[in-house]
Formats: C-alpha cells, structure tokens, sequence
C-alpha cells in the first residue's frame, strides 16, 4: 500500500509563489514595443491585441494552467468517475443526498458561502453522510469572477472558506471557481487557504439545459475513467434532481462507480 501512495502524484496542488505569468507578461509586453517601434504600429497594434487575447484566454478557459494548477482528470485507469454538484446548498439538496444513498455514490458538493451560511443544516448533513464539500465563492458572481481584483477575490474566496469551516469544523481542500474562470488573483488566494483549484472533463450545461435525457446523453458522451463530471443543484428550471437521477442510472448500467479524490489519496 505504502509503494502505491508513494508512486501516484499528488492530485492536490496547492498553487506555489511564483510570478512566471508577470514575466511573460513584461516580455510580451516588451515584445510588443519592439515591433512597435521597427515595424509600425500596423504590426504592433495586431500583435498587443493577440497578447492580450491570450492572457484573456488563460483567464476564461477553465482547464487553463495559465494562473496556476489546475486539476481537470483523475488519473486512473477503472471505471471510477468523480460527480462534483456545484451551487448548493438549495432546495435540491436533501433529495441528492438521499439519491446518492440510494445508488451507493459518493460527491463533492462546491458550495456557496452566502447560501451555506443560510443553510447550515444542510452543510453539516452532506458531510455527516460522507459525501466531500468544496469551496465555490461567497456569493457566486457569475457575470465577473474572471475580472474582480485582488480586495474583491479575497472576500469571495477567504469568506467561503471561513463559513464552511465554522459550520462543519473542516476546513475544504477544493475550489471551484465560478464559471471556471480565474485571474491572477486567485492562485494566492488558494494557496494561503490551502486550496487546489479543479475543474472538469464532463460537462453539459445542467444549470440552463431543462431536458434531463438531453444532459445525461451529452455527458454520457465524454465520460471516461476518471472523468470530472460538473453538475449543478438548484437551476431556475428545478429538474437538476431527475437529471443526476437518471444520469445515476446510466453510471450503473455503464459499469461506472463513483470516486473521491481523497479516497485515491489514501491509496484506494
């Protein structure tokens, strides 16, 4: 068991100091000035343009590395996928719970600060059955987490860690950031709370789709050993219960179980 703990790499990757995006920031920049200054700005303005495309794209792609680890697959080779439940807790909660006792599975639920904070109850009885609980901001503010500054991430990400420790005594070790989005403000943040960011290979935009078939035969598509599949509980057209519910349903008849990270983390 030890040769098996020692020979898998670590899945939570705390981001470490490092200012390599500020460099590659300056150099482009730099870059940039040269072309400017020899060619025109005809070759000067496209190529600010496209750098500043690309750092933009760092921040909005959810798998992007850009700004700090990210984690996306676990990697293993069994039919075992990983169900995250994003933006609880809401009225859907207790009604997973017990679905996912009824099938045996297990999930991460990513949690709001704000609603956690309103819904204690709630917080302590995913834990209490066993299923694992991530950090998904405070208030969840979808429209522009990838652009908020420093002062701002700190409260969203420093807030919800500190509600969901004083509800469950357990300080979460994943974050989900909102819409997956992230800057260079976050990976500080994760990593003084000592959290790793994770995102997702399996996705079929639950929160606005309304036809469970529809969703459960789009994730159906991407799912693989060691998938990440992104849920969502609580969406205006509540039919989020009855798609995990018949997406449960094609777990088993596929011959997938459901995993934690941290149960891979222990060797299992």
């Amino acid at each position: 068991m030890s040769a098996i703990r020692e020979s898998r790499p670590s899945l939570h990757r705390v981001p470490r100091a490092s200012s390599a995006w500020r460099w590659a920031l300056l150099a482009a920049h730099a870059a940039v000035a040269v072309a400017w200054w020899q060619l025109g700005w005809r070759f000067g303005l496209p190529l600010l343009v496209a750098t500043h495309l690309a750092f933009l794209w760092g921040a909005l792609r959810p798998r992007s590395a850009m700004y700090g680890p990210v984690l996306s697959h676990l990697p293993i080779d069994d039919r075992r996928v990983w169900l995250t439940i994003d933006d609880g807790p809401s009225d859907d909660t207790r009604a997973l719970l017990d679905l996912l006792d009824a099938h045996g599975a297990k999930a991460t639920f990513f949690l709001v600060g704000e609603r956690a904070a309103a819904r204690p109850d709630l917080v302590r009885e995913i834990v209490a059955r066993g299923h694992g609980i991530g950090n998904h901001s405070h208030g969840h503010p979808q429209a522009r987490f990838w652009s908020l500054g420093p002062a701002r991430m700190r409260r969203e990400i420093t807030q919800c860690q500190d509600t969901l420790r004083a509800i469950t005594g357990i300080a979460p070790r994943w974050f989900r950031a909102v819409v997956g989005h992230a800057n260079p403000f976050v990976s500080p943040l994760l990593r003084e709370c000592g959290l790793a960011r994770v995102a997702w290979d399996a996705r079929a935009y639950d929160a606005v789709r309304s036809n469970p078939a529809a969703v459960v035969a789009r994730l159906e598509r991407d799912l693989s050993p060691g998938a990440i599949v992104l849920l969502h509980e609580g969406a205006r057209h509540g039919r989020n219960v009855e798609m995990i519910a018949l997406l449960l349903q094609r777990l088993h008849a596929l011959g997938y179980a459901t995993v934690l990270p941290e149960e891979l983390e222990d060797g299992a």
